[in-house]
């Protein structure tokens, strides 16, 4: 069978980790202060989801301010996107909604959503209560989790079950969207890891 090919954008405020989760997804490497991105990076990676074959095309976009112009050509014909934010920077949470009702008005309207909360391994310095960003999530069925680049906490499993969601009825039933990573009442979700990954200390 042929790879389907995926294109997906990630957006967020400057910061938050969008390019560590690429580098983490995509090569499994870990890095410490990225340079910022400028306009946008592009990277791919080839997955196997439940016996099918997805390459995803990841654009990843700068949170700088003087970019955000630029977002809709990364976004524009994209398949999925992920918003992300930094659990321990509670100014981060509110760009979540700003991003995704701009998806909402311009995106493609079968677009699938996650958001995900970065650097769960400091959970000391927590800001962004889950719930109240899980909440969110599903009242506008998107895809949620909390994730971390440094421990690798989630990324693989994200990516996964955004394929598992994409709109496709010929490979996939029809299923809702508004799910959290580790909700043990739908088998089609992949487990959360336990929030062992609280390492503390580095920026993930």
């Amino acid at each position: 069978m042929a790879a389907r090919e995926v294109k997906l954008c990630l957006l967020g405020d400057s910061g938050v980790g969008k390019s560590s989760i690429v580098l983490r997804f995509v090569r499994d490497q870990y890095k410490e202060n990225l340079e910022s991105t400028i306009g946008a990076s592009f990277m791919t990676k080839r997955i196997i989801v439940d016996g099918n074959s997805f390459v995803f095309q990841i654009w990843d976009t700068a949170g700088q301010e003087k970019y955000r112009a630029l977002a809709p050509m990364y976004y524009r014909g994209a398949s999925a996107a992920i918003v992300v934010y930094d659990v321990t920077r509670e100014s981060s949470f509110p760009g979540v909604k700003d991003w995704i009702n701009e998806l909402n008005k311009n995106a493609s309207g079968n677009i699938v959503i996650a958001i995900a909360g970065n650097k769960c391994d400091l959970e000391d310095l927590r800001e962004v209560d889950t719930k109240k960003a899980k909440d969110y999530a599903l009242d506008i069925n998107a895809i949620f989790t909390e994730t971390s680049a440094l421990t690798a906490v989630n990324i693989q499993q994200l990516f996964e079950t955004i394929a598992r969601k994409l709109p496709a009825e010929d490979i996939y039933r029809p299923r809702h969207l508004g799910v959290s990573l580790g909700q043990t009442h739908k088998p089609e979700e992949p487990e959360q890891k336990k929030r062992s990954c609280c390492g503390g200390g580095k920026k993930s």
